[in-house]
C-alpha cells in the first residue's frame, strides 16, 4: 500500500526539473520573471475554492501575477484583493498594493492588461464565463465540472477550438502521481484485460433554510442566479454571509447536479484516462438515485448508476462507504487496482473518505515500477497549476483541455439524466444525442434567463 506522502516525497524529486518554483524577485531585475515576461491573471470568483485552492495555486510561481479580482459579492472581492496584496506584501517583505477589483466579471475580461483568468464561480456559471473569457482573448483555468449542462460544454469546447486559447480544468487529480500510475498500470495490462471500473464518490446531505431573506447589500444576487430561474434569495441557496464554509448551492439542482458532477468530473476523468476514453463517452447508461423530498438542498442522495462503454467496460458509480471508500477500484481479469487522493483535501470541510491509502492492488506485484515492457507512459504534472501557466508560456498542449473535460463532465451528467429518468439510455457519443428519445434529448440543454443567455 502506497500513502499521500509518499507519493508527494517522491513527486518533488521527480518534478524538479518541471517546475520550479522561484523566489520573488523585485520588478527592476531583468530576465525570465522580468513584468515583460509574467503572465498577468484576473481571478473571477474569490470564494472558498479561490481562497485555498485556485489562488494559491498561481500565487507561488513568479512568472505569474494575479492583477485583479472579480466577484459578485462586494466583500468577497475586497477579501480577494486583500488576501492577494497580504500574500505578496509577506513573500516581498515590503507593503504591496495595486490589485484591481470588479464587481462585474466582464469589466475584468475587458481590462488589456489580463492575460488570463481563474474562474472559480458556482457550476452554472463556468461555462459562459469560459466562454466570454476565451472569446476576450484571455486564456482560462476553469473550476470543474465544465458545464451545467451537455449543450453548453460542447459550446464551451467549441468555443474555445475556435479561439486558440489556452484552457486547463481544475481536474488536478491529473497531476497527482498515484492517480498517473494508477492509469499506466491499467492500460499496461497489470490486471489483465479491464473488466469494470467502480468509482465511489461522497454523499451530500439534504436540509437548508428556504425561507426568503433580505439581499445583502453589496451582492449583485440576479446577475449570480445567472442563466437560471428567478428563486428568493436564502443564504443557505448562495454561500456564507461570513466565513468561507462550503456553500449551500452546491446542494441546489438550479446550480449544479450534486456529487455526480462535484466529485464526478474528478473520477470519471480518471476512469476515461485508463481506458483510453479521453475523447468519447459511453453508450448505454442506467441509474437510480434518492432525492431529497423537503428542504432546499435537492441534489442526489446515495445512488447507484452503471454505464457501458464501446470496449466493453463497464462502469458503475456508487455512494462511497465504510467498506466502499471514496476513489477508483478497476478491475480486471488478474487483479485489481485501487487509487484516491488518500489524505489529501483540495479545500476545509470537504467530504472524503477517511484513511483511504493512495494506492492499492490485489497483488503487490501488481505495483511494481514499469519497465520496458510496459510501453504506456501518460502526460507527466507534477503541479497542475504550473501545468496550466506553462502551457501558456510554451504552447505545449496541458494535461486536461477542454475537449477531455467536457467529455468527462458529459459522462457525470448522462448519469445524473439516468437517475431521472430511471431507465436504461442509449448515447451517441460522436453525435452526442441520445437514440431515440425525445425525452431524454430534451435534457441536454436548459433554457436561459435573459440576459444571461449564451
Amino acid at each position: 500500500m502506497i500513502t499521500r506522502r509518499n507519493f508527494i516525497r517522491k513527486s518533488l524529486t521527480a518534478g524538479a526539473s518541471l517546475f520550479i518554483v522561484p523566489n520573488i524577485v523585485p520588478a527592476s531585475v531583468l530576465g525570465p520573471n522580468a513584468p515583460s515576461n509574467r503572465i498577468n491573471i484576473g481571478a473571477i470568483g474569490t470564494g472558498r475554492i479561490s481562497r485555498v485552492h485556485d489562488m494559491p495555486g498561481v500565487l507561488k510561481y513568479d512568472f505569474a501575477r494575479i492583477i485583479a479580482v472579480a466577484d459578485l459579492d462586494t466583500l468577497r472581492a475586497e477579501d480577494g484583493k486583500k488576501y492577494v496584496e497580504a500574500y505578496y506584501a509577506k513573500k516581498n517583505g515590503r507593503p504591496y498594493s495595486g490589485v484591481k477589483t470588479y464587481q462585474d466579471y466582464r469589466d475584468l475580461l475587458a481590462d488589456k492588461e489580463v492575460d488570463a483568468v481563474l474562474i472559480s464561480t458556482p457550476d452554472h456559471w463556468h461555462a459562459k464565463n469560459a466562454i466570454d473569457a476565451v472569446r476576450a482573448g484571455k486564456h482560462v483555468y476553469l473550476q470543474k465540472p465544465t458545464s451545467l449542462t451537455i449543450d453548453e460544454g460542447r459550446k464551451m469546447s467549441d468555443a474555445v477550438n475556435a479561439t486558440g486559447r489556452i484552457l486547463q480544468i481544475g481536474s488536478q487529480q491529473r497531476s497527482m502521481e498515484q492517480f498517473r500510475v494508477a492509469c499506466e498500470l491499467v492500460r499496461n495490462g497489470r490486471i489483465g484485460q479491464l473488466k469494470r471500473i467502480e468509482v465511489r464518490l461522497p454523499g451530500d446531505p439534504p436540509g437548508g433554510n428556504p425561507e426568503e431573506m433580505p439581499i445583502p447589500k453589496g451582492f449583485n444576487y440576479d446577475m449570480w442566479l445567472g442563466q437560471t430561474p428567478y428563486v428568493p434569495y436564502t443564504v443557505d441557496r448562495v454561500h456564507p454571509q461570513q466565513g468561507y464554509d462550503r456553500p449551500g448551492w452546491l446542494r441546489c439542482e438550479q446550480f449544479g447536479a450534486g456529487m455526480i458532477t462535484g466529485w464526478g468530473a474528478h473520477h470519471f476523468d480518471i476512469a476515461h484516462w485508463a481506458m483510453d476514453k479521453e475523447y468519447s463517452g459511453p453508450i448505454e447508461i442506467s441509474g437510480k438515485a434518492e432525492f431529497p423530498k423537503e428542504g432546499l438542498w435537492n441534489v442526489h442522495g446515495p445512488y447507484e448508476t452503471e454505464m457501458l462503454y464501446d470496449n466493453g467496460v463497464i462502469v458503475n458509480g456508487t455512494t462511497d462507504s465504510a467498506d466502499k471508500p471514496n476513489g477508483l477500484l478497476f478491475i480486471g481479469t488478474e487483479g485489481w487496482i485501487f487509487v484516491s487522493r488518500g489524505d489529501y483535501q483540495a479545500s476545509p470541510n470537504e467530504p472524503i473518505s477517511a484513511k483511504s491509502e493512495a494506492l492499492q492492488a490485489s497483488n503487490p506485484k501488481i505495483l511494481s515500477p514499469l519497465t520496458d515492457n510496459d510501453p504506456v507512459r501518460l502526460y507527466v504534472s507534477a503541479d497542475h497549476h504550473g501545468n496550466w501557466l506553462e502551457s501558456i508560456r510554451t504552447g505545449i498542449k496541458n494535461i486536461t483541455p477542454a475537449e477531455v473535460a467536457h467529455r468527462s463532465c458529459t459522462s457525470c451528467l448522462l448519469q445524473h439524466i439516468a437517475m431521472k429518468l430511471n431507465r436504461k439510455l442509449y448515447w451517441d457519443p460522436i453525435l452526442e444525442r441520445f437514440k431515440n428519445d425525445d425525452e431524454a434529448n430534451a435534457m441536454i440543454a436548459r433554457p436561459h434567463r435573459y440576459p444571461y443567455n449564451f
